[in-house]
């Protein structure tokens, strides 16, 4: 049994490739349950490290006792299955009412490619969700809600994905699951033209504690793919809904929803947070700052900022997935406010995910991601660190 030291810097590796080019696990997605103050980590189990050779999901549970995080077995979500299809993107959330884990995820067609949706308009994939009512010890069986929330939507979409990584639960109670779809804005003799096939963000949602679900609007004015969403607090003490995205215009794009999701209207790239070059996926979280008394400045101007600030991570290379930034925002209602990336982790790096809790007077961040040697799939690994270290290695602040 793995053990993970609270507020060490030292990774620990949850996830290993068993062979070079065989099996292979990837796509990383957190959740941290505060009143178990357990964490659950999930990947996708693959037969060999290309999408298309997904297969279905795996799962650790890590148990903070004292001042360690002890880490059980590795576990295979067999009832996040359907016949015929691989499972894809998890992408957990957690209804704190109930003390019930939704799972999110696509599955998607056998030997189906997201490249031949795209150029053929016809999409293979559906989407489910199981849940837990005990800390991930026991998985309900799967729901297929594609039918009943999508509809007559998937005529116009060639294919579809959520996150991936973690959904959030707004203040109102609402459970948001970030999503994205290549809609089809042209068809010439019934068919998709290729360059007008193209990703938009979007939110699935229920306000009912996880027995209803519907989708928002989709973000039109940019192209964005993979993403998640945190919630901020105006200083009027409105709630604001931020959506990080990748996307294929060299930046990422940040979009502001002030309806809970509904609709994202505000929409930037951001010049602070350059994409690698073909991209990768990238995760955010808000959270409180707690500031020692020396770092509190009472001025008129400290009372307009916003309550909350953002974490986000994500590869620094612009060339290749290397170098694993941890980026801060002090201001994030304010448009490129990101200071300068902390290099969390060293050498190839790919997709992550975060999560955040209070201990005491200490912030903990858990962070989740691919990483390795010669290449960024060679295992998934989980690394702790506390607000301290983030000040600490985080300039500008």
């Amino acid at each position: 049994m793995a053990k993970t030291q609270v507020g060490s810097s030292a990774k620990e590796t949850l996830f290993r490739q068993e062979a070079p080019g065989g099996i292979t696990y990837r796509i990383p997605a957190l959740l941290f349950l505060p009143d178990k103050s357990l964490f659950l980590a999930f990947a996708e189990k693959r037969s060999s490290p290309r999408d298309e050779h997904a297969r279905f999901l795996v799962m650790r549970r890590g148990q903070k006792e004292g001042k360690s995080i002890q880490w059980g077995p590795q576990v295979s979500l067999k009832t996040a299955r359907l016949p015929g299809h691989r499972t894809m993107n998890p992408c957990p959330v957690y209804e704190k009412e109930s003390g019930r884990v939704f799972l999110f995820f696509i599955c998607v067609r056998s030997n189906t490619t997201t490249w031949h949706q795209i150029i053929t308009g016809k999409n293979a994939a559906r989407l489910c969700y199981i849940f837990s009512q005990d800390g991930g010890r026991t998985w309900s069986q799967l729901t297929d809600l594609t039918n009943v929330v999508l509809g007559d939507d998937l005529r116009k979409w060639a294919t579809f994905a959520v996150g991936p990584g973690h959904g959030v639960q707004l203040r109102s109670g609402r459970l948001v699951i970030p999503a994205y779809a290549y809609y089809i804005h042209w068809h010439f003799f019934g068919k998709p033209i290729l360059f007008q096939t193209r990703p938009h963000c979007f939110t699935f949602y229920s306000d009912d504690g996880g027995r209803n679900w519907a989708r928002g609007w989709l973000a039109m004015s940019f192209q964005m793919e993979e993403c998640q969403v945190a919630e901020l607090t105006r200083p009027d003490s409105g709630q604001v809904l931020y959506c990080n995205a990748r996307s294929p215009e060299n930046y990422r794009v940040e979009a502001f929803s002030t309806d809970n999701g509904n609709q994202f209207k505000e929409y930037f790239l951001c010049k602070k947070l350059p994409e690698t070059a073909k991209g990768c996926q990238g995760s955010v979280v808000s959270f409180t700052p707690v500031l020692q008394p020396s770092q509190m400045d009472h001025t008129e101007a400290s009372l307009k900022t916003p309550k909350q600030w953002l974490l986000f991570s994500h590869p620094i290379g612009r060339r290749r997935r290397v170098n694993l930034g941890i980026y801060l925002n002090t201001s994030p209602l304010a448009k490129g406010n990101w200071k300068d990336p902390w290099v969390l982790h060293k050498g190839p790096s790919g997709y992550s995910d975060l999560a955040v809790y209070q201990e005491g007077q200490s912030l903990l961040f858990g962070c989740l991601f691919e990483s390795g040697v010669t290449r960024e799939y060679e295992e998934i690994a989980f690394q702790l660190f506390s607000n301290i270290e983030l000040l600490k290695n985080v300039k500008g602040v």
